[in-house]
């Protein structure tokens, strides 16, 4: 018998934005931080809050609500910041609460729907079926990508 069984799964982290899941690969991130003290940078996009220094690290900080032009509110004991890591920068994300790492099976991600709702389509890799569960799966390249080119010395 030469089936193969695709029992392959992928370690997320669950994070929640007002009242949906969202879901990222665990390989890229390094840790999940409560609120810390962020500076301010001039002449930003309004969802870039600022920088913080992590660690010795100078790391700048986005609002996941406010890039994808949700509703913002303030932050609480419960907001966390996911301090992820794309080949060349890292990153902070706001978000109102990581809840979960789960194994998702390959198979139960499927393409992105042409309706999604309110993030944009094109930051959304799939959404993943687990149990009673509708995770947003998110493509981090292009919800990062004027942030990168914002913080990138070239040009």
């Amino acid at each position: 018998m030469t089936e193969m069984i695709d029992q392959k799964e992928m370690k997320v982290i669950v994070f929640q934005l007002i009242d949906k899941e969202y879901a990222i690969g665990v390989d890229v991130v390094q840790s999940i931080e409560k609120l810390l003290t962020i500076t301010r940078v001039p002449k930003t996009p309004s969802y870039v809050k600022g920088v913080l220094n992590l660690r010795g690290v100078v790391t700048p900080i986005v609002d996941l609500r406010d890039r994808f032009g949700l509703e913002v509110k303030e932050m609480d004991e419960n907001t966390r910041i996911i301090i992820v890591t794309l080949p060349e920068f890292e990153v902070g994300l706001i978000v109102d609460a990581a809840n979960d790492v789960i194994d998702i099976p390959v198979g139960s991600i499927e393409p992105q729907p042409e309706v999604v709702g309110t993030v944009e389509s094109e930051f959304i890799s799939g959404v993943a079926k687990v149990d009673k569960r509708l995770l947003v799966m998110l493509n981090l390249e292009k919800v990062l990508e004027p942030v990168k080119r914002g913080t990138s010395d070239e040009r």
